[in-house]
């Protein structure tokens, strides 16, 4: 039956302004003229035919046509016969005859690989319980909340004795649970979206609005989202907007010449990851992953969206092989323009759908105002990944003690840039596979010493001012690396070692939501002051932090050594009486014990550049806060009494 698309959605959609083109694109269950049937549309403008073929029609090629809308290669047909459930794909002729079977770009349901077909889908009938969440996020900016981010592989924290995969409903019974009791406020998702090859962990995909069918249906999905709203946990997914995957039923050449991705192969192509570059000037390409991201948001529900490589999409260079010749924009630098306008309308987009939305940038560029407003020229985002902290802690941390003061520079320099962003600190998939080992086993020393610098490397990321994220298995310290085809080794939770280190996990996240010193001002100067950075003798920093208004200042000990100190000074701002408040020494977190039990009164001689100390215990590779206590005043009654 032939189909006429809405022309004025149409020229948004060719303007790169139509932001929720999955509604015009794709395949949809719809009545018309009194018969039920589905829509199909696709942007084919090179193709000589478009047909729609499956299950339906026993892939015959050529028993379903589209009808070409526009010049600009928009192909669309109903079809009474179709049904829920029916698989298809568009079979699309070029005029040099070059012929192919695609997947829709716009599909909304995917087969189970290896399988590539689209599925019809049925139209959504789930009904969302989350309004209070909704309301309750809007209330405060995530910059002046504790934010602490528990990054998940779907596939690999846990998994069946068969080797078989749990599904979104499974799942929602066991990992939501565990991320309430361990106290993480947001689940990160690696990607989601249909994806070919399980080792590609979702970064190359060929589904950009197919939730996975690996694990379940877009509405077992939905479900899972509900679920970690009810329970007050914000759901971030990991977005990959840079490029895609080369395989044959996917985006590229999709009608038999480059599309979606650059037609210069030097700007499209990423050989050391296999995949091809949108080509973010095309407006067709804005609409389309745009209108990707306001899908995930506004039909799926997620708070927040991870941009993966932003670095790899900036970069005309990014992975240019040597001897290719270098790419140059029209002012003779290396930035990719349309990437960089790309990226600051995708991110004024998104928060005139929700201001309220966590837009985080994974770049490891130098360039700045990555979170700046568009109209500041920034890029647009609110937050973005450390991965300069992440990089210079890591190293530092896997150095022998003894040599740790003469690299003292990995532990401060961060401070010089710390609030030019609104940074992530990130320890993420990346630092625990191919090879670099877990965040347990690059600690140096005995076991004790691992366990012992491992909690010392948490409590510095949750003092150290920005929002902070811990992938999956390190709470509990995992020995191996992650293994991305097996579940994490959750029966280590059975030695005592590893179930203190996730006891310290659970009452680390709740000390950091307890106090605002450690989230208020995470993005302002103003909550940060050093006690004395200069120690690189003794690898001990120490520094303050402070909420808005002033009314909490905490101050913190981090000693990267083995070595214990008593009559330690640290100057302190106020007069009065300090307790210790955390300690990751504690026994019962697998440490020596070495707390700071008594009460210490500050003492009247400058220390660090502040009029009065106090003297305490430093434990061995631990983190102390101390804080001071509030004196009462009496009544002038209970005075004369």
């Amino acid at each position: 039956m032939t189909y006429t698309l809405p022309e004025d959605e149409l020229y948004l959609f060719h303007q790169g302004t139509h932001f929720e083109s999955y509604r015009l694109l794709g395949a949809h269950m719809q009545t018309v003229d009194g018969e039920e049937g589905c829509r199909f549309a696709v942007w084919a403008p090179h193709a000589s035919s478009v047909c729609v073929t499956g299950d339906f029609n026993e892939w015959n090629e050529t028993s379903h046509p589209l009808t070409k809308q526009n010049e600009a290669g928009v192909w669309a047909g109903f079809f009474p016969d179709l049904k829920p459930g029916m698989t298809y794909k568009y079979a699309i002729t070029h005029p040099d005859g070059w012929s192919g079977l695609k997947s829709d770009p716009y599909a909304r349901e995917s087969e189970v690989r290896p399988a590539t077909a689209s599925v019809v889908p049925a139209p959504s009938t789930y009904e969302w319980s989350d309004a209070e969440w909704q309301k309750t996020k809007a209330r405060v900016p995530s910059y002046n909340q504790p934010l602490s981010i528990y990054e998940v592989h779907f596939g690999t924290w846990k998994q069946k004795e068969d080797g078989s995969l749990y599904s979104y409903t499974e799942m929602a019974d066991m990992l939501i649970p565990y991320v309430k009791e361990m106290g993480f406020t947001h689940i990160e998702l690696m990607p989601l979206a249909e994806h070919p090859f399980d080792l590609s962990w979702g970064y190359q995909i060929t589904g950009y609005y197919s939730v996975t069918s690996r694990y379940g249906s877009p509405e077992e999905f939905k479900y899972f989202v509900d679920r970690c709203h009810q329970e007050e946990i914000g759901v971030i997914m990991d977005w990959v907007p840079g490029h895609f995957c080369r395989d044959e039923h996917g985006l590229r050449q999709f009608d038999g010449e480059p599309l979606f991705e650059y037609a210069d192969i030097r700007k499209a192509d990423k050989p050391s990851w296999g995949t091809l570059t949108f080509d973010f000037g095309r407006p067709e390409i804005q609409s389309f992953l745009i209108s990707n991201a306001v899908f995930w948001l506004k039909e799926m529900h997620v708070d927040g969206i991870r941009a993966d490589a932003v670095a790899s999409m900036i970069s005309l260079n990014f992975d240019l092989p040597d001897g290719a010749g270098k790419l140059f924009n029209t002012y003779g630098g290396e930035e990719n323009l349309e990437a960089l306008a790309f990226l600051k309308k995708l991110n004024e987009t998104v928060f005139h759908y929700d201001p309220h939305v966590l837009m985080m940038a994974e770049d490891s560029s130098d360039i700045p105002l990555v979170t700046a407003p568009t109209y500041t020229g920034g890029l647009g985002f609110n937050y973005k990944w450390n991965m300069g902290w992440m990089n210079d802690m890591l190293d530092y941390m896997e150095y022998d003690p003894f040599y740790r003061k003469w690299h003292h520079s990995n532990l401060t320099f961060s401070f010089m840039y710390t609030f030019s962003e609104n940074f992530v600190l990130p320890l993420s998939h990346d630092e625990v596979v191919h090879g670099k080992k877990s965040l347990l086993n690059k600690m140096p020393g005995d076991q004790w010493q691992q366990f012992a610098q491992l909690r010392l490397l948490l409590g510095y990321q949750t003092a150290h001012p920005g929002k902070q994220l811990l992938f999956m298995g390190a709470e509990f310290g995992q020995y191996v690396e992650w293994r991305d085809q097996a579940g994490l080794d959750w029966f280590l939770l059975d030695y005592p070692r590893h179930h203190a280190m996730q006891r310290f996990v659970k009452e680390l996240n709740a000390f950091y939501q307890n106090h605002p010193a450690l989230f208020e001002l995470d993005h302002e100067a103003e909550g940060f002051e050093w006690i004395d950075p200069h120690n690189n003798e003794q690898s001990i920093a120490c520094f303050l932090r402070k909420s808005r208004y002033g009314n909490e200042t905490l101050a913190v000990v981090c000693n990267f050594t083995p070595e214990v100190y008593y009559d330690y000074k640290v100057g302190v701002p106020h007069p009065g009486t300090y307790t210790e408040i955390f300690c990751s020494d504690k026994a019962e977190y697998g440490g020596s014990g070495q707390e700071n039990d008594s009460l210490h009164f500050t003492m009247p001689e400058r220390w660090h550049d502040h009029p009065q100390h106090i003297k305490i215990k430093v434990p061995p590779f631990a983190v102390c806060v101390f804080k001071r206590k509030e004196e009462s005043i009496p009544n002038q009654k209970e005075a004369s009494s």
